[in-house]
């Protein structure tokens, strides 16, 4: 929803927002109650109570599998606190009812955020200041979490939001098809690829080896993964797409058609599926018709349950004008701004946020890098594998950048994806989606930031 400028009332932009929340009545209230009653987790409890805490998340799949089972933790170690989750559907939904609750004063205590949407959040003044004090004093001071991880998310040096994790897409490969490929050294790990000619050379021997494909990425009826793929080689070269918060398309025309006529000649050359769905992607690789899978690391579970011969480990570093860079986002906690601003109902949302932390262990079985120092420099968390295989991927997150139509699955994620997975497809050329993102990206660039 856009909102129109208007500077002749001296009504700010959040008082229109919270006029407009109203102007909708009951049926902008029913819709809000809607969405917390049809999808509790079955976590609430009634009982008497020192205080409650009410808990929103976007985790679907293995993530709200593994959530769900923090949570329960939680429950168990404390009583007396009456615990309500709430999960909602990833994307822009989200986001738009967790601000409609905070304008209308019915925010939860904590709730989820990518680290490319809190600081939308934050400009429109929806999320509350964490004071470093109040944080040490609960053990979540700044020397506790990933170095990247927490000073991308400080908005002007001020902390907002509490890492969880940071999730990078990253390479799978099919162990059993890169043996036969020698593909592996001497400890059974995939030999270093560290140019587009070496990929290209891994791709064709596994091809060999499959009878299929060399591997397989997902860029048909999706943006997202499209995206990324493009987002971590275009990083390497250190090209930017957006800049001064979202008012500037700064594309670097040369760079970006580099990485699109590598990733067109992957498909072109059958080293790739010319047409690859999500989920087709992950049956090809699953069943063996793939020797290597891009995604996020998220899909491990999926490939442990399929008990695919299978590891992980960085995407390579393949374009060596720039230090490595790989895609990524950051899951946080925050704080919305709350009618009840006392110190015992932060202190609890605060002792909640440290028990989710303290469950790193858990959450890391599905893949996310913890964020949670004192267990990602564990030796329980070395001894992970294939996890630890990317933990280096924290440190060079390259999270999109700022802007009010952009990160986790906004419409500037929408737009780029759709370009990249075009080119991929051969519907156009690199030159011509390049020329595409930079006149549909300006348009939005021209366009006031609705918050």
């Amino acid at each position: 929803m856009q909102v129109p400028d208007t500077p002749h009332t001296g009504l700010s932009r959040r008082g229109l927002l919270r006029g407009l929340a109203a102007a909708a009545g009951a049926g902008a209230a029913a819709a809000l109650s809607g969405c917390s009653t049809e999808v509790l987790s079955g976590l609430t409890a009634s009982r008497e109570t020192a205080g409650s805490v009410e808990f929103w998340n976007l985790f679907g799949g293995g993530d709200g599998v593994r959530m769900q089972q923090m949570l329960e933790t939680y429950q168990r170690a404390n009583p007396q606190v009456e615990l309500s989750a709430v999960t909602l559907a990833w994307g822009n939904p989200y986001y738009t009812k967790l601000s409609l609750a905070t304008i209308g004063d019915k925010p939860p205590d904590v709730a989820v955020s990518h680290l490319t949407r809190m600081k939308n959040l934050v400009e429109a003044d929806l999320l509350q200041e964490l004071d470093p004090a109040l944080l040490a004093r609960h053990g979540l001071g700044a020397d506790r979490f990933t170095p990247r991880t927490w000073e991308a998310g400080l908005v002007d040096g001020r902390v907002f939001s509490i890492p969880l994790d940071t999730h990078p897409f990253v390479m799978f490969y099919n162990t059993d098809v890169c043996e036969k490929a020698g593909l592996l050294d001497d400890s059974g790990a995939l030999a270093p690829l560290d140019s587009p000619e070496a990929f290209i050379d891994a791709m064709r021997r596994a091809k060999e080896v499959t009878g299929a494909y060399g591997g397989v990425v997902a860029f048909i009826s999706e943006t997202a993964t499209p995206w990324r793929i493009f987002q971590s080689f275009y990083s390497q070269l250190g090209g930017q797409v957006i800049a001064d918060q979202g008012r500037e398309v700064v594309i670097d025309d040369a760079k970006a058609t580099e990485v699109l006529t590598f990733l067109r000649g992957l498909t072109a050359d059958g080293l790739f599926p010319a047409a690859a769905d999500y989920q087709g992607s992950i049956a090809m690789f699953a069943e063996g018709q793939a020797g290597f899978y891009f995604q996020g690391e998220w899909e491990i579970s999926t490939f442990q349950t399929a008990k695919t011969p299978f590891s992980m480990t960085l995407l390579p570093h393949l374009f060596r004008e720039g230090p490595y860079a790989v895609q990524a986002d950051s899951h946080t906690f925050v704080l919305p701004r709350h009618p009840d601003d006392s110190p015992e109902r932060v202190d609890r949302a605060l002792g909640f946020v440290a028990s989710m932390l303290d469950q790193s262990r858990t959450w890391a079985e599905g893949g996310h890098v913890p964020s949670w120092q004192p267990f990602l420099e564990s030796a329980g968390y070395r001894e992970m594998k294939p996890q630890s295989n990317y933990a280096s991927a924290a440190e060079a997150a390259a999270y999109d950048a700022e802007g009010w139509y952009s990160g986790s699955g906004s419409n500037f994620e929408i737009v780029m994806g759709s370009a990249v997975g075009g080119v991929m497809n051969g519907q156009v050329a690199p030159a011509a989606a390049v020329r595409q993102v930079r006149s549909t990206l300006s348009g939005l660039a021209r366009t006031p930031s609705p918050i």
